[in-house]
């Protein structure tokens, strides 16, 4: 990733100190800050790793699922669910020391499934109008944010955005470039 021509303030996503960003993508003020970042992130994937197993067991046909599969299931809180049951929104079973069963039509009704199947790929494709009124030239985007058209060229590479040339002009989505740069 090139060096940024410009200034921009973050805020560390670990420590909370503010820092002078050295790339676009620079979420973390040290090095330190980042594998503490590297950690919680792989920690957080190994979480949600593991409520999808448990999730992926239960089958479908079980009116009455156990707490910790209704939290694997639908994301919600432990401690919400007894307080659910203990006001009477959700109906349960109590079988004996941690054998508490709970109605999985109530949990349907009030929360939405966690792990869903994932969307076809094309409506996660964003359209783009790619005439040349909706898009900035390259020229245009480096006047506009007084950037490098070297740096313009590596965050188009970078962040796949889609480009048109007509003639001796490169065209890209003005919708995408403000994105981008909004923070200048």
């Amino acid at each position: 990733m090139p060096a940024l021509k410009f200034e921009i303030k973050r805020k560390c996503e670990v420590c909370g100190s503010i820092f002078i960003a050295k790339s676009l993508d620079s979420k973390c003020c040290s090095e330190k800050c980042m594998k503490v970042a590297w950690k919680r992130r792989k920690d957080e994937e190994k979480k949600q790793e593991r409520l999808k197993a448990i999730a992926d067991q239960v089958p479908d046909y079980r009116d009455y699922i156990s707490i910790p599969e209704a939290v694997a299931m639908y994301g919600v809180g432990r401690d919400t669910l007894y307080r659910l049951i203990r006001i009477g929104q959700i109906q349960s079973i109590n079988l004996g020391a941690r054998l508490t069963r709970i109605n999985r039509k109530d949990i349907d009704k009030m929360f939405p499934k966690r792990f869903e199947k994932p969307k076809k790929d094309k409506d996660l494709v964003p359209l783009y109008n790619m005439e040349p009124e909706n898009c900035y030239t390259i020229g245009e985007i480096c006047k506009k944010y007084n950037i490098n058209d070297s740096s313009v060229w590596a965050h188009v590479r970078k962040y796949s955005i889609p480009t048109r040339q007509i003639g001796n002009y490169v065209y890209v989505p003005k919708s995408e470039i403000d994105k981008l740069y909004k923070s200048l």
